[in-house]
């Protein structure tokens, strides 16, 4: 199915075409508050971040697609979002064949595979512009948490970016270009990318990311979406009733609280990408690639219920695709309605 991008406005109602394909698809921009239209119809992002790896290994595999496309569609997932290109069309057909679409996160220096730094990101988006799995072009992940990437100068990184989306939208007219922020962005960053057309935010605010749609009105006008949010099922320490170690009800109930802010916000959110699909074993760099390590990368203090982030815990499955708790409080919310 051909997919045609628009995006809905609240009264008062402003529009003014953003982009516009030869056949006249378009994504516009201005009003109040936007939400996102593919083929008419509302679309609300029930989505998960899905960067498959095996046990022992670094490297996405797609080995079990099959297994985790029936696994997204049992809890209602309609939106997975990649941390690199799909170069596989098969995988992509797949996808789309089990009515899930992808949010392509394309990279700035990634050795100059398909990245921003060497332009040949714009070979992917003109390769696989036509694939009816893509729903968004998403530029970079969290980058305003990296000056020391861009120089020690986060202008080098929007200037980039926006040059990126440019470019992008001159390939590709048919779909908005997003990017995905460390937290909320703030006026540097939205003045200086006036063509990203949707706002993608990691947002780790304990149990509790309300404030971001308070504040999201008041700055810009385009659409957004939590590009990352949840919580691990590991507790480094008890705390709030929860017990040390391993503890699915205490993701389970962030899982559940988080979600209930996002669906209290629908004429400003446009979803959520939850993090993640499964487990992660191989993100302890002091760990085993074979082994379940409680450790991770240095913890945010937003994260419940122990501000510690242990990162091989992430998933709403374990990494043997066996459905945590917090898995099946995303399907209560996804199928039942409940975003949106």
């Amino acid at each position: 199915m051909r997919l045609v991008f628009v995006l809905l406005l609240s009264v008062p109602l402003f529009i003014f075409t953003g982009c516009t394909s030869p056949a006249g698809d378009s994504v516009s921009t201005g009003g109040s508050v936007q939400k996102l239209i593919i083929d008419g119809e509302p679309y609300t992002i029930k989505g998960v971040c899905y960067h498959p790896v095996p046990k022992g290994s670094r490297v996405r595999s797609f080995d079990r697609l099959e297994e985790d496309l029936a696994l997204m569609q049992e809890a209602g997932i309609n939106t997975v979002r990649v941390y690199e290109p799909i170069t596989d069309r098969g995988v992509l057909d797949a996808i789309a064949a089990a009515g899930v679409r992808v949010i392509i996160s394309i990279g700035y220096n990634q050795g100059g595979n398909f990245d921003i730094l060497s332009g040949t990101f714009a070979d992917y988006v003109r390769e696989y512009k036509d694939h009816e799995a893509i729903l968004l072009w998403e530029l970079g992940n969290e980058y305003n948490y990296h000056p020391d990437w861009f120089g020690g100068d986060m202008q080098n990184w929007y200037d980039a970016l926006d040059a990126a989306a440019v470019l992008t939208k001159q390939i590709d007219p048919t779909r908005p270009v997003a990017t995905a922020h460390g937290e909320l962005p703030d006026a540097q960053a939205l003045e200086s990318c006036p063509n990203i057309d949707v706002w993608g935010m990691n947002v780790y605010r304990w149990d509790n990311p309300e404030g971001i749609f308070i504040d999201w009105p008041k700055i810009s006008n385009k659409p957004m979406y939590l590009s990352e949010a949840g919580a691990d099922s590991y507790m480094a320490n008890a705390a709030d009733g929860y017990a040390a170690g391993p503890n699915e009800k205490a993701q389970a109930d962030a899982m559940r609280a988080i979600l209930n802010d996002i669906a209290r916000f629908p004429e400003v959110s446009s979803g959520v990408a939850i993090f993640a699909f499964d487990d992660e074993w191989w993100k302890d760099d002091e760990g085993s690639l074979d082994i379940h390590d409680a450790g991770g990368r240095p913890p945010p203090a937003g994260v419940p219920y122990d501000a510690v982030a242990n990162e091989e815990y992430w998933g709403i499955l374990t990494i043997d695709r066996e459905p945590k708790e917090a898995f099946e409080v995303v399907r209560e919310f996804f199928l039942g309605d409940r975003l949106q």
